[in-house]
């Protein structure tokens, strides 16, 4: 699966649109991760245990959106774009969205 951020790809050329794909995930934050959070806002930091957890929640989100493209037959999906939001106080929403496409390479 080609995945692009633009609206083309070098060297393909779309050959039909399947329409609007998307993956999301929900992924709620852990009592005790917040403590260690707590402290590291205090003391400055990179707080590890939330960026891997938002980097897997970013991947499980493209897999489920790639899975819905290619159940529509592309095999490209353009515009991809992710987007975050809070859909409760200790859980966020992961989108991943983008136009599924057809591609074949270019003569």
């Amino acid at each position: 699966m080609i995945l692009s951020t633009t609206y083309s790809v070098p060297g393909q050329t779309v050959t039909a649109n399947r329409g609007l794909v998307r993956g999301n995930t929900i992924r709620a934050r852990h009592v005790g991760r917040d403590i260690v959070a707590g402290l590291r806002g205090i003391v400055g930091g990179e707080i590890t245990d939330y960026t891997k957890m938002l980097a897997e929640a970013r991947e499980q989100a493209l897999d489920r959106m790639i899975e819905e493209a290619r159940s529509v037959g592309a095999n490209a999906v353009v515009g991809v774009r992710f987007t975050t939001s809070s859909v409760m106080q200790s859980a966020s929403e992961i989108l991943a969205y983008g136009t599924a496409v057809t591609v074949e390479p270019e003569v």
